[in-house]
């Protein structure tokens, strides 16, 4: 344990006694002033007990001097675009998976080296420090990571963008993995504190629910009564890579006023009754995605939805107007030319409406006028076409929640119908499947991803495939009315986290061979490696960075399951949400197949296969049966196949616990094969694919969203391929009902093994029952898993095949790598701001 004594003196681990004055330095460059700097934190910025100064301690004094810096840049970033006024883009997402900030901040402004010397004058070490952090929960998946990947790329661009999203005080859930399978837990990442983020006390809103609509004798309406939350702006420093720009995240916390909380009934002992309001807002921003299965739960998804618009255009609207205060009269006609609103799926719907009623009812805009302003101001990206992802909200809860709102989108409705009657008479027969408000009596819903697409000026898709699904059939019935408003951006990942800092041995390595450090924020660059792919001296220090990345793994892995996995083997990684279209099923009943073969081998044949360490994780939602079910199977499988002495040095099977940004970044560097095996045109993009691709691993996938791209770009020849395609799929359905299908010997015999209990008592026949019958709900194997069962196989031992060759497998995963340029966000975020943001370079002098 290291001590700061009061004199400033500090006693590292060594016991030598280093003086280092706490003095503050905010902007200090050299290691000295840095750890000063630190020192003056944790004397002077107390958040703990004084004389301690252990890692923990240390870690918050250190990103709190890292904030000093950022703040700097922030006020710097923040002035000048207040003095430049250029159009800006809000991004509005219900997530953001941001990660770690320490080794992201300290990166991106270039100072690793200076903040790991002074951490060694305080007697730590920068990689034990950065471990101390805890994740921001703020995400589930690959849209918060898109979402994150997207703030990097803006502000690395120097372009004028801001993030909104709420602050979720227990995000999604921690996962613990036990006997019975996944528990949740809620997470702590708030529990103590956040050193980076900063309250602004004078930036707050009022969010209303609920309540009534006053129409005036002049006709215009007001929304009034119900409840009335306060917005609170939390906001996140977000630095570009070598850059001054410095960008915000801003995150909303719900709170109640001292006027809602009522003394009288407190002083009565009617404590709960006393602090209602209070209590409610508590409940807005606690929990990522509750569950939505009772009406409570229905109306607190929708608060929060509502909330994060509400909040959010009222921060814009008023930013607006700050910056033309000069002008004696607003111009409205203006809005759009400042101002860009993306919305990031379905969830920040309610911008359009509250937009609307902003401008209407606040503002005093004719419909007309707000109407043309909302629909110049407002992009829409689609990231599904799953039906149950697409967000239909119930007509009564809607009325009940958002009365004004429900009007403003009748009215919508209304007029698009009256729109393609007379411009489209030939959809007239269509209409029903296009409108936004779906009157169906037993259940009458909102449509929210055609309140979307009716409303936007661009709608987009995330990968080519994904894009040519929504314009050929998702949306094909919009697309002729509005051929122009569809466009494709296929997504992509920032280089910062997912190569250069997460893999140091393989950056320095690609850095060294490029002759350059410009593929970070040029990642076109790295198709230069082609030229080397077949060079020796590149193939043993890819090698050795791999096998680095491996090793760490490999300790990390028995760090959380106590599991000891060997870095010799092939280490083949799943990892990503636990859903049945991401088919983790497919991939266990192989790996079930895998160790009924390897048992009926000689010991000898044991010896020619190709030993792997098979990973799978990710979270399964907690309501989410089958999904938890085959969380319980790989678990069951790993118990069984890892303790096995006939085959466990051939075969391991570990499940991953509690995937987030930190465990993805020890993953993805230390891969080899990485599955993306989902049933084709299931999946929009993919993220996770892209960043295993740039650390040189190989994907064994099917013809699914950006997999379609990564395989043309890294040559089909390093990419082992399989499955139906996305064409295919329907057919193969309709084949099914049809009583057609005729499965694999093989594919039986995976199942039947998991029924005979080879893996313990636990009934997985409702699991496995979904795979078999030919239709009925839970059944029919809607995924494919069976069909496309036997070309998995195949593809598998390709894979064996090509890694049994040292050579070649090298060969391959530098191929990946130089092929991965297209997959930076830097590309997506620069497609965005041309062509549909219309935003412009804004760089700090």
């Amino acid at each position: 344990m290291a001590t700061l004594a009061t004199n400033g003196t500090e006693t590292g681990k060594s016991g030598i006694a280093v003086k280092v004055p706490p003095v503050a330095h905010p902007l200090g460059e050299e290691a000295s002033e840095i750890a000063s700097n630190i020192s003056y934190h944790a004397q002077y910025s107390p958040r703990f007990s004084p004389f301690k100064f252990e890692p923990e301690q240390a870690f918050y004094a250190t990103a709190e001097s890292v904030r000093d810096r950022l703040i700097k840049q922030w006020n710097d970033t923040y002035l000048h675009y207040h003095k430049v006024n250029p159009k800006q883009t809000y991004y509005l997402s219900m997530e953001y998976l941001q990660g770690r900030a320490l080794t992201n901040a300290i990166g991106n402004l270039d100072i690793q080296d200076a903040y790991a010397d002074a951490l060694k004058k305080l007697g730590h070490d920068l990689e034990n420090i950065t471990e101390q952090e805890r994740d921001a929960a703020l995400g589930n998946g690959g849209l918060g990571r898109l979402a994150s990947c997207f703030l990097d790329s803006m502000a690395t661009l120097n372009l004028p963008a801001w993030g909104y999203g709420l602050r979720y005080r227990y995000g999604l859930f921690k996962q613990r993995i036990t006997k019975a399978g996944q528990e949740e837990s809620a997470e702590n990442w708030l529990e103590k504190f956040s050193p980076w983020e900063v309250v602004r006390h004078d930036i707050v809103f009022p969010v209303r629910f609920f309540g009534q609509v006053e129409v005036h004798p002049s006709g215009s309406r007001k929304w009034v009564g119900g409840e009335v939350m306060q917005a609170i702006a939390y906001d996140v420093p977000i630095p570009g890579y070598k850059t001054k720009n410095t960008n915000s995240l801003r995150l909303w916390e719900a709170k109640a006023s001292a006027d809602d909380f009522n003394l009288f009934l407190f002083n009565d002992g009617q404590y709960e009754s006393a602090a209602q309001l209070h209590s409610r807002a508590q409940q807005i921003c606690a929990v990522l995605y509750p569950g939505d299965a009772t009406e409570e739960g229905k109306l607190l998804r929708l608060k929060q939805q509502f909330f994060l618009c509400s909040a959010s255009l009222q921060d814009i609207i008023c930013r607006f107007k700050e910056r033309t205060s000069g002008n004696r009269e607003l111009d409205w006609l203006q809005f759009p030319t400042k101002v860009a609103v993306q919305l990031n799926d379905t969830h920040p719907t309610l911008a359009i409406p509250e937009l609307m009623r902003l401008l209407m009812d606040d503002e005093g805009l004719g419909w007309d006028e707000a109407w043309d302003i909302t629909s110049r101001t407002i992009a829409y990206t689609n990231h599904t076409v799953l039906p149950e992802a697409l967000e239909k909200w119930s007509q009564p809860v809607m009325w009940k929640l958002l009365p004004r709102h429900m009007e403003i989108i009748q009215e919508i409705d209304k007029r698009f119908i009256e729109m393609v009657q007379l411009t489209n008479p030939d959809l007239e027969n269509k209409l029903s499947g296009i409108c936004i408000l779906d009157h169906n009596p037993q259940k009458p819903v909102v449509r929210m991803a055609n309140l979307c697409v009716v409303s936007s000026h661009t709608v987009n898709g995330v990968a080519q495939l994904h894009s040519d699904i929504l314009k050929s059939e998702l949306f094909a019935d919009y697309v002729s009315i509005w051929p122009n408003k569809f466009q494709n951006k296929t997504n992509g990942i920032t280089p910062r986290r997912w190569l250069r800092f997460c893999s140091p041995e393989l950056s320095q390595t690609i850095t060294k061979w490029l002759k350059t450090d410009k593929w970070v924020t040029d990642l076109d660059l790295l198709v230069n490696l082609r030229q080397f792919a077949d060079n020796e001296g590149l193939h043993a220090e890819w090698e050795s960075a791999k096998m680095a990345n491996k090793q760490s793994l490999a300790q990390y892995i028995l760090q959380v399951t106590g599991e000891s996995i060997d870095p010799n083997t092939l280490f083949d990684i799943q990892v990503k949400r636990i859903h049945e279209y991401k088919r983790q099923l497919l991939n266990i009943l192989y790996v079930v197949y895998r160790y009924k073969k390897l048992k009926e081998m000689t010991p000898e044949e044991r010896k020619q296969t190709t030993a792997r360490t098979v990973m799978i994780g990710g979270k399964a939602f907690a309501t989410y049966t089958n999904a938890k079910r085959i969380v319980k199977l790989v678990n069951d499988v790993g118990s069984v196949v890892n303790t096995d002495p006939e085959v466990n040095s051939y075969l391991k099977v570990v499940f991953v616990p509690n995937y987030n940004v930190s465990v993805a970044e020890m993953l993805i560097p230390g891969s080899e094969l990485s599955q993306h095996i989902s049933t084709a045109g299931m999946e929009a993009s993919g993220t996770s694919n892209m960043k295993f691709a740039l650390n040189g691993c190989l994907i064994i996938g099917t013809l699914d969203g950006a997999n379609v791209e990564i395989r043309e770009e890294v040559g089909e020849e390093n990419f082992f391929l399989f499955g139906a395609t996305a064409d295919e799929v329907p057919c193969l359905r309709k084949e099914r009902v049809n009583g057609l299908f005729k499965p694999d010997p093989r594919f039986e015999e995976a199942k039947q093994f998991i029924r005979s209990r080879a893996f313990g008592s636990y009934d997985y026949n409702p699991l496995l029952d979904s795979l078999e019958g030919n239709s009925g709900y839970g059944r029919g194997d809607y995924f494919l898993v069976g069909y496309d069962f036997p070309g998995y196989l195949d593809a598998q031992e390709r894979v064996d095949e090509a890694y049994k060759d040292k050579k070649r497998w090298t060969r391959m995963s530098i191929m990946s790598t130089a092929g991965s340029g297209k997959f930076s966000s830097d590309r997506t975020i620069s497609q965005y701001a041309k062509e549909i943001w219309n935003i412009e370079e804004c760089r700090v002098p």
